[in-house]
Order: structure tokens, then sequence, then C-alpha cells
């Protein structure tokens, strides 16, 4: 069996073959109507404005010079007209894109979040939680406003942009020519700068991102920082990275200034000289009053497009820089693949369980193996206990037979199926696991419970909470089975959310069960009653148990004792008590006994 796979080279590569447009365009496919409706009221609008330009042209040839009031009065309600229709299609075209940016938005996150969903605990480990949170919620929140705001500001400045130069061509060959020779110089400082804005536009967004995980990390485990009163040492950490992230801002924001700034004084210098010419023509005879007025009109317009485009142009660049960070969520693999030909187990399994040359250690060059060489058969509705030191693997055999992770050589078999023909989703579902730390989500008592069998009823959620001893408690609160129960069940004891994990496991009624000291929790009335209902739930259930308590260790049928990896020795309490040194040395030293 493979080793596993550095997810960071593989997605390099595939980032590097990605372009970051087309990946937005796949999001915008879908409401295609929507983005040609917006398209067309784009064109509708930037038309209108540039059919002003000869409105401007007849007001002075045919209103001003000819002193026509009765035409001047025509022209100017054509010119509202006009107007009238270049409102109505900005209000569609704003209302659109505003629509598309915020959809857009909604689907990336949605893409991303079910992405994250699927990845195994090795990314975790290599990638802060609040750095992943900060590219799911600051970078999308840029996306949308780019996508609904800026890049359709870059379009139709674009279109009013080309089109005006096609009007100024129909008022004058030559001055437009003249116009084109200072396009260069303009385009110049949009190439260079621009580049130089998404690349610092990237680096301040990963300096964000870290901010974002370092008040992640610091508030979740607000209770341990101000026990040790680090207060003072954690703000002055955090002012050193928000100076950093102003840093890396004040440079983005120094050459955006600097392309703003050349583009427009160029765009201007130009209109300007170009004017200068122009004038001269009309008092030469060469072109009229009426044409001049409307060159410089749609001068000041392409003008007007070219420095839109070039204040906008900073946030599409930030976009782009956030849109790779986007792709790299939404794209990264699991390195738990699904089979390509998927075996599906026995509706009746068993539960039993085999492993053959267990062999693991943690993907990282230089990580040492954690299990080496475990062979170990469970026949079904066994009570297994696994018992040694800390670091001898025994956690590390929990994330392996839930498939977390991919062993590094030999087999893992459910009822003589090998995990590597099953899809994880199936593997998962056998086991009903119940962690030394219960983990409580931020909900109510029943949606807690119900968490391992989405579909049960509150009858059925009850008859959990009565087995794991858990109904007493919860019938206290004022709200029942509704109480909200805070952030990681801060409004419950240890005992108490370890019965919540409890009713949890027994609810989802799974053929194997994974107890890590379920019971360690508890106080003594508890953790008897609760060991009933732990007898009663592990009846012909395949269980394993990480023990470190002696009436753990002396209910199972079998205790396997693990020591740097490997099986040290195998069999009930008491025959290990004569058989194994090793064991005797564990039970007087770590097992807890009453």
């Amino acid at each position: 069996m493979p080793r596993n796979i550095n997810y960071e080279t593989e997605h390099t590569k595939t980032m590097a073959k990605r372009a970051i447009w087309p990946w937005i365009g796949s999001f915008l496919k879908p409401y295609k109507w929507q983005v040609i409706a917006a398209i067309i009221c784009l064109f509708v609008g930037s038309l209108a404005w540039l059919s002003l330009g000869q409105g401007v042209r007849l007001m002075v040839d045919e209103g001003f010079v000819k002193d026509n009031g009765n035409r001047l009065n025509e022209i100017i309600l054509l010119v509202l007209l006009i107007t009238f229709i270049s409102g109505a299609a900005v209000f569609c075209r704003f209302y659109l894109m505003s629509w598309l940016g915020e959809r857009v938005s909604a689907d990336i996150r949605l893409k991303v979040y079910n992405n994250l969903l699927t990845l195994s605990p090795t990314f975790y480990a290599k990638t802060r939680t609040g750095e992943v949170i900060s590219r799911f919620t600051a970078d999308t929140t840029l996306l949308q406003t780019v996508v609904g705001s800026s890049l359709s500001m870059a379009l139709r400045a674009s279109v009013t942009a080309l089109g005006g130069l096609v009007m100024m061509l129909f008022s004058s060959v030559k001055l437009t020519l003249l116009v084109m020779l200072a396009v260069p110089l303009v385009l110049g400082p949009v190439s260079f700068f621009g580049k130089k804005v998404r690349k610092l536009a990237r680096a301040s967004q990963d300096k964000v991102a870290d901010l974002g995980a370092y008040v992640d990390e610091s508030l979740h485990e607000i209770h341990t920082v101000q026990s040790y009163t680090h207060e003072t040492l954690d703000s002055q950490h955090f002012g050193e990275r928000v100076e950093s992230v102003m840093a890396a801002a004040s440079e983005r924001i120094r050459y955006r200034s600097i392309l703003i700034s050349s583009v427009m004084f160029l765009s201007i210098g130009a209109i300007v000289g170009v004017t200068w010419v122009g004038a001269h023509n009309v008092m030469n005879g060469s072109m009229s009053g009426g044409e001049l007025s409307a060159f410089m009109f749609y001068a000041v317009m392409v003008a007007g497009s070219v420095a839109t485009i070039s204040e906008v142009i900073g946030d599409i660049q930030r976009a782009s820089g956030a849109t790779e960070r986007l792709i790299e969520l939404a794209e990264v693999r699991s390195e738990i693949e699904v089979p390509t030909q998927v075996m599906q187990l026995d509706t009746t399994a068993t539960g039993e369980l085999s492993l053959n040359g267990l062999q693991f250690a943690y993907p990282s060059d230089d990580m040492p193996l954690v299990l080496k060489g475990i062979d170990l058969t469970v026949s079904a509705g066994e009570r297994v206990a696994l018992v040694g030191v800390s670091g001898a693997g025994k956690s590390t055999l929990f994330e392996l037979l839930q498939r977390f992770y991919i062993p590094t050589a030999g087999s893992i078999c459910i009822d003589g199926v090998d995990l590597d023909k099953l899809h994880p989703q199936q593997i998962r579902q056998q086991f009903a696991l119940v962690p030394q730390e219960s983990v409580i989500f931020a909900t109510s008592v029943f949606e807690n419970v119900r968490y391992g069998r989405v579909d049960a009823s509150l009858d059925e959620v009850k008859q959990a909470c009565i087995a794991a001893r858990a109904d007493e408690f919860i019938n206290e609160f004022e709200q029942g089975y509704e109480t909200y129960l805070g952030e990681r069940g801060v409004r419950l004891s240890g005992g108490q959310k370890q019965r919540i994990a409890i009713a949890r496991a027994i609810l989802a009624n799974r053929p194997m069960l994974l107890l890590d000291e379920a019971t360690s929790a508890l106080d003594a009335v508890s953790e008897r009653m609760v060991k009933l209902a732990l007898d009663s739930l592990m009846t012909n259930k395949t269980t394993l148990i990480i023990a470190h308590r002696l009436a753990t260790v002396i209910n199972a049928d079998r205790i396997v004792v693990l020591d740097k990896g490997q099986i040290a020795a195998i069999g009930t309490h008491q025959e290990l008590m004569q058989s194994s040194k090793l064991y005797r040395e564990f039970a007087d030293l770590q097992l807890l006994t009453d």
C-alpha cells in the first residue's frame, strides 16, 4: 500500500495549470441569462452615453451657432430621452451584476466548504484553521465586491473607452491619431504597476490570513491565555502581526496610487495637448466648433474610462490573489481517495476486524513509524482493551480504523473486506466514537445527540439519553432538550459532556464502538450508571477501548499491550499480570485503581 501523497506538491502542479478567470467563469455559467442581460444593459448604457456626444455637437452647431431656439429645444428633449434610457440601463446592470456577485460568492463558499469537509486530518495538521476561515470569508467577500462592482465598472469603462475612440475617429481622424500616440504611455504604467499590485495583494491577503489564524487560536484558548496572564505578550504579538499587515498593505497602496496618478496625468495631459491642436483647427476653419466639442466630450469620456480602469484594476488584482487562494482550498484533494471500484459491506455486517502487518508513519519526511507490524484479529462482538504509555500508538490505531489516514504498509479489513476497497464514508458508518475530550456543538441538546443519526425522533433521542443517564440533568434545564449548550458546550460540566457524547453513540447504533476511556470524566455515581448503559450498548458489538482505568481493563475480553508501536502482549488481566512484566509495571504506575 502506498505512503501518503504530499498534497502540497500535487496541488502546486495543479495550480500552475489553472487560470483564474475561467474558474470564476465556471460559477457564472449557470446564470448565463443574467450575465447576458447584464452585458446587454452595459452596452445599452454605454452607447447611450456615447450618443450624448452627438447631442453636444448638434447643440453647438445647430442650436448655439445658428441661434435656432426650436431646434435647441428638440435636441434638449432628445438628450433627456437618451439620459433616461441610459439611467434605466444602469439600474438593470447594477442590479444584475450585484446579484451575480452575491450569487457567485455564495456558490464559491459552498464549493470550498464542501471540499473542506472531505479533507483528511493531514491537511488541517499543516494548515491553521484561522487561515482557512480567513480565506473562506475575507477572500470570498473581496471576490463578491469585484464581481458585483469592480468588474462591472471595468467592463463598462472598457466599452465606453472603445466606443469613445470610434466616435473620436468620426469627429476627427487627425486628432484621434494624436491621441493614439499617447496610448502606449498610459498602458505602460498599467502593465508594470498592475503586476506589482497583484503580487503585493496576494502577500497582503496572506498576512491577513495569518492575523486571523492568531486571533482564532488565542481566543479559542482564552482560558489558558488568562490563566497564565499571557494577555500582554499576546497583545504584543498581535500588534506585530497588525503592523505586518499594515506594511504589506502600505506597499500595495503605494504602487496602486502611483498607477492611478500616472494614468490620470498622462491621459489628461494627452487630452490637453490634442485640444490645443483642435482649437487651432477650429480657428483656421478645418473643423467646426461642434465637432471639436463632441471630440472633447468623447476624449474626456475615454480619459475618465481609462482612469476608472486604473482605479478598479487594483481591486481586480487583489481579487486575483484572493481567487488563487480560494482555488487552492476548492481543489486540494484529500489523501483519502475513493476507490474506482467501490465494494459494499453486507448490510448484516458482524464487525470482525483484521489488522495484518499494519505499519504507519505520519506524513512527514522526518517522522518515524508510529505503528510497526501490527497483527491482530478482533472477533465480532469482542471487547478489546488497548493499554500502553502515551505515544504507544493507541489513538493512531483509532484514526486508521476510521480511514483518516492511509497505512504506510499492511492492511485493515472489516468482515474480510480491505478498507482500500470501501468508500471512506461507509467505513466510518461502521463505527460509533466516544472520545475522551467530548465534542459538543453550539446548538441544542436534541441536535447534539442526534448528530449521530440525523433522522432520529425526539423520543429516540430521549431513550438514548436515558440509557446514557443524561436525561435527568437535561430535564433540569428550563428548556429541556431544546436548551442551547453554547460554544463547545460551555454550559455543561465535563461529566455531562461525556454523557451527551455517549448518548450520541448509543443513538447511532453502529456495529463497532471506539471508546477512548469514555468514563474518565465522570464522578463515581455517574460512572457506575454509564457503565451499565455501555455494557448494554456493547452487547453484540465489536468494541475497542483505550483504557486507563483498571475497571475497564478487567471487563475486557482481551487486553492488547502496545509498546512503541508494537504489540508487546495479549491476554486477560490475570494472564498478563502473570506473564507480562511490562503490563505489571503499567498496572502499578498508570492504571487508576479504586
